[in-house]
């Protein structure tokens, strides 16, 4: 699944110090605090509601490695048009398996609206709408060898000052959808997510996500198979200012497959840059 977000710096303040696994407190207070800047709003797997502000744009890596060996890579450009309330941005990804091998995937084109609130808000939601193109191979599963249309609706809510909450809901749809072993049929797959962050610092979040998937593909002429999955995954990322307006996020998470059985367990990595692009 395409997940898009945004880390542009929007709660000030300080956050209450909690007691922390000796891990977590290193990571704190071994580095220099010059270095830490603000994040509330980038989750992993689920989107944020937040676009991106004018003049600033964000480069986001995520890497997920099953624990048999698979993994998928993919880099997403996020882009303001003009302001706030317009984002344009795709999404490559490459991926590999252990029997159908390495090659790229189906690209996203995407724009969003920031149809509620505001970089302050309280509650704020930005529908998405994508064009999936057909440039991966479906003979070795990267792809579904169609145009598809995907829409997704990210809902962000900040109830104090230390938590956020993101929650998603998304249709793909893919008219002739093509089987690996030939023929076509239009596919409908969902996805349904959520998301809890605790703003532990201003710079140092956990967060815990749930994500449902049913992806369906094409089997046959007019024959599609749907597969059901459910995860959840603990996560912890960073921020580090850097001059000139630059600022990385790195994070982790582990991905734990709830169902089906069959499903696999795996690390889930995480690396955003963002910067502004002219003069403010």
């Amino acid at each position: 699944m395409n997940s898009e977000q945004s880390t542009v710096n929007r709660l000030g303040g300080e956050r209450p110090v909690h007691r922390l696994p000796f891990p977590v407190y290193a990571l704190l207070y071994l580095t220099p605090g010059s270095l830490f800047g603000q994040i509330q709003d980038n989750s992993f797997l689920i989107e944020e509601a937040y676009n991106q502000e004018s003049g600033v744009v964000q480069h986001i890596s995520t890497f997920a490695r099953a624990n048999g060996g698979d993994w998928t890579y993919s880099l997403t450009q996020e882009w303001p048009l003009g302001g706030i309330r317009h984002q344009l941005s795709y999404t490559v990804p490459f991926e590999h398996g252990s029997t159908t091998g390495t090659g790229l995937g189906d690209i996203a084109l995407n724009y969003r609206y920031q149809l509620l609130g505001h970089p302050d808000a309280r509650t704020v939601m930005a529908p998405r709408f994508s064009l999936v193109l057909p440039t991966g191979r479906e003979e070795s599963g990267r792809g579904a060898g169609a145009l598809g249309l995907q829409g997704n609706l990210p809902l962000t809510i900040v109830p104090d000052t230390e938590f956020v909450f993101h929650a998603n809901a998304g249709l793909t749809v893919t008219p002739s959808a093509r089987s690996p072993a030939g023929g076509s049929a239009t596919t409908f797959s969902r996805n349904v997510g959520a998301s809890l962050i605790w703003l532990f610092r201003p710079s140092l979040n956990l967060l815990v996500e749930a994500l449902w998937l049913w992806e369906e593909s094409a089997v046959g002429d007019g024959t599609t198979r749907g597969e059901e999955t459910t995860f959840i995954s603990p996560g912890i990322r960073a921020a580090f200012d850097v001059s000139g307006g630059l600022q990385i996020v790195p994070g982790v998470a582990y991905t734990v497959a709830v169902s089906p059985k069959s499903a696999e367990d795996g690390v889930f990595l995480y690396l955003s840059f963002e910067h502004p692009f002219k003069r403010q």
